[in-house]
């Protein structure tokens, strides 16, 4: 029988004190998981913990920046002698900065890289020494559809993405022998307070130009919402995925499979 139930399983979400991170997390949990979770600050440490116990989770947070390898590695050591020796890592913690590429400046472009890249980087090294000792471990890697494509203003988050891609693949290549799978999961464009004003009725009642572009692309014609990333989710945490390696599952109602419509 396929298990796709997480119980015993210890699982560190990074960057999840709300959004695309927090329903992932909070899928896992239901799915019988252990959550941790990363943020930088106290405030958002303080609201995810609150987030998660209104919904009777009770999450493990720490503040940790995941550029910060010796930081990274302090927190992981406190979840092994906390919480235990971590099962299940997404690397989901993130940011975009949309600004032309001329107009980009090397330091801008270089801290979507730390984050976007370098983060997943430093945190799966931290995470897999103890993959190994256990003898098995899933990483979870939050590509996106930029990781295929390109689009005006994102370049520094497209080589990132891109480069998280491959990330995927070679940490696959080089642990898949120890039981370990790293895949990853390209979200579409996702309903989420921060794409909210982008999803706003206009005063004519017509939608949002970006909103209209978005559902004329997609071949389900909506917005992808953070619970249609929950099963793709525990489906990659748990044995069902247990010979799936190095692959990137994008959730994003079609949009790469769709040359779009005849204008």
């Amino acid at each position: 029988m396929v298990n796709f139930r997480l119980d015993g399983k210890i699982a560190l979400v990074t960057g999840a004190s709300y959004g695309i991170g927090y329903a992932i997390a909070s899928a896992l949990a239901r799915a019988g998981a252990t959550i941790a979770f990363n943020v930088r600050s106290e405030e958002n440490l303080q609201k995810g913990l609150d987030a998660y116990k209104a919904d009777g989770i009770n999450a493990h947070g720490y503040i940790c920046d995941v550029t910060d390898e010796d930081g990274v590695n302090r927190m992981v050591a406190q979840i092994e002698k906390e919480v235990g020796v971590i099962d299940i890592l997404v690397n989901n913690a993130g940011i975009i900065k949309r600004i032309p590429m001329h107009e980009m400046s090397l330091e801008e472009f270089r801290e979507v890289i730390d984050i976007d890249l370098n983060g997943p980087f430093i945190v799966s090294k931290a995470v897999i020494p103890g993959m190994l000792k256990k003898g098995r471990g899933k990483i979870i890697n939050i590509c996106s559809m930029m990781s295929e494509l390109g689009r005006e203003t994102v370049s520094a988050y497209a080589a990132a993405k891109g480069g998280l891609k491959m990330l995927t693949k070679n940490i696959c290549s080089e642990y898949g022998q120890y039981n370990i799978q790293c895949n990853g999961i390209g979200p579409g464009y996702i309903e989420t307070p921060q794409t909210a004003p982008l999803r706003e009725r206009q005063a004519d009642g017509s939608r949002h130009p970006f909103d209209a572009f978005i559902v004329a692309k997609t071949p389900a014609a909506r917005w992808g919402r953070t619970e249609d990333l929950e099963g793709p989710a525990v489906f990659l945490a748990s044995e069902a995925s247990d010979f799936v390696n190095g692959h990137i599952l994008y959730v994003d109602g079609g949009i790469l499979a769709y040359i779009g419509k005849q204008p």
